[in-house]
């Protein structure tokens, strides 16, 4: 008996260890296909959705009209985590999680079939839309799940590290969408780019779609959620998201709150700055498509650094920094953007997108996730979440875009806009109550 007791402890953690390292690479590679397609749809729109797919109403308004289709797909986000965060808390987290990145790359990989308005008319801007929904529906439901797995089977000291995956899957996301189309625009012509060649990223989706089912169909639910909610149905809340709403109504708006600094930081390098550049400052495209390469690529190196400290020494203190960083980089950033200074762009961009966006994102998982008991977590942070994301991101491009238009091209509402978005979250951490869920 006395030596098979230690094997056997061995054999459970090394299991345990097993399970955390297959649930943060299945949370990782689903982040890649949605992030991957969610991205993409805003890199396009930016570029060709305003004369494909709305000719008929001038430069600006098809510029603003794009990027209300690309709000619309946030619209539709919290529904997702509604639905896959009910049925999540009731049916496990693997489950949903494979339908997710199903219907995330089918419906990408449509719009890459969707013929222009020249084609079918009104019809192609209303079934535009109508997949920028489906697709805002699926990637609603796969934040909650995949942040879920990763957090839930990670060991207790070392959750934000091993959850930081969700969150480097959107760095490779927005590495493989713009440098595929990068790649494309710099093999063709405009005029062929326009046509068809912005379609081939979106019919990309269909391998990566494949690979991702592949890894996560190895995955195990989450022990956290077998313990304690049950296998049968012992302990699961009828109605999670009303369970959520009703013991933790402040979480929601704590998320919020937290989120506006990661989603202006990112959006206006992103998406913005892209349109920004090549419509009011007549900058060659392929500038701010290298720029999304590079704060992509080092994503992945510093949304798991930043959150090693953070495990290490303390997540609000990395969360607060981040944001700080944001406040001070907002002004230079278009000061820099305003002269056409390269080298700065691509300083204050790295500053705004891998030092601010990036500490606040790599605490996110573990710090919202653990706002909400088990039974009812992924209705709560994944509603949550999403809801944050619809008032914070969806409609950032679009909102900026109109005080630019609306001040005359100037950008100084811009950024405005995005340092008072960053001191938000600066102050709502700073008066948070220290604890498990934030330190």
């Amino acid at each position: 008996m006395s030596t098979t007791h230690p094997q056997a402890a061995v054999a459970t953690r090394r299991n345990a260890r097993s399970q955390a390292r297959k649930a943060a690479l299945g949370s990782f590679i689903g982040a890649v296909v949605d992030w991957y397609d969610f991205l993409l749809y805003g890199i396009v729109a930016a570029l060709v959705f305003n004369a494909e797919f709305f000719p008929n109403v001038g430069p600006a308004m098809g510029t603003l009209a794009a990027f209300a289709t690309f709000g619309v797909g946030f619209l539709f986000r919290p529904l997702g985590g509604f639905v896959f965060g009910h049925y999540g808390d009731r049916l496990g987290r693997k489950r949903m999680l494979v339908l997710t990145v199903m219907m995330m790359g089918l419906s990408t990989a449509a719009i890459g079939l969707l013929p222009s308005f020249a084609t079918i008319g009104w019809l192609a801007p209303v079934l535009l839309v109508t997949l920028r929904a489906i697709q805002g529906f699926a990637v609603g439901g796969e934040w909650g799940g995949a942040a879920l797995m990763a957090v839930e089977s990670a060991p207790e000291k070392k959750k934000a590290f091993y959850s930081s995956g969700v969150q480097v899957g959107y760095g490779v996301g927005l590495v493989l969408s713009t440098g595929l189309v990068t790649l494309i625009s710099r093999s063709m012509d405009n005029a062929a780019f326009l046509s068809w060649g912005w379609r081939l990223p979106f019919l990309f989706s269909v391998v990566l779609v494949l690979i991702a089912l592949w890894i996560r169909s190895s995955m195990e639910e989450s022990q956290e959620f077998v313990e304690k909610v049950g296998q049968h149905g012992e302990r699961r809340v009828r109605l999670p998201i009303v369970e959520a709403l009703l013991r933790h109504p402040k979480a929601f708006l704590l998320i919020i709150a937290l989120r506006l600094a990661e989603l202006f930081t990112m959006y206006i390098v992103t998406a913005f700055a892209l349109s920004y550049s090549t419509t009011n400052l007549h900058m060659p495209r392929e500038f701010f498509l290298t720029i999304g390469l590079v704060v992509g690529a080092l994503s992945c190196v510093t949304i798991p650094c930043f959150a090693w400290l953070a495990d290490r020494f303390g997540r609000r203190r990395i969360y607060m920094i981040g944001a700080l960083v944001g406040v001070f980089s907002a002004v230079p950033f278009f000061l820099a953007l305003d002269a056409r200074s390269t080298v700065w762009i691509v300083v204050f961009a790295v500053m705004l997108a891998n030092i601010a966006h990036d500490m606040v994102v790599s605490v996110q998982q573990p710090m919202f996730t653990e706002l909400f008991g088990t039974e009812y977590r992924y209705s709560g942070a994944g509603v949550g979440y999403q809801v944050a994301s619809v008032v914070g991101g969806g409609f950032t491009p679009f909102i900026a875009v109109a005080l630019v238009s609306f001040a005359g091209g100037s950008w100084h509402p811009v950024a405005a806009y995005l340092a008072i978005g960053c001191l938000i979250s600066v102050l709502v951490a700073a008066r948070m109550k220290t604890g498990r869920t934030i330190d």
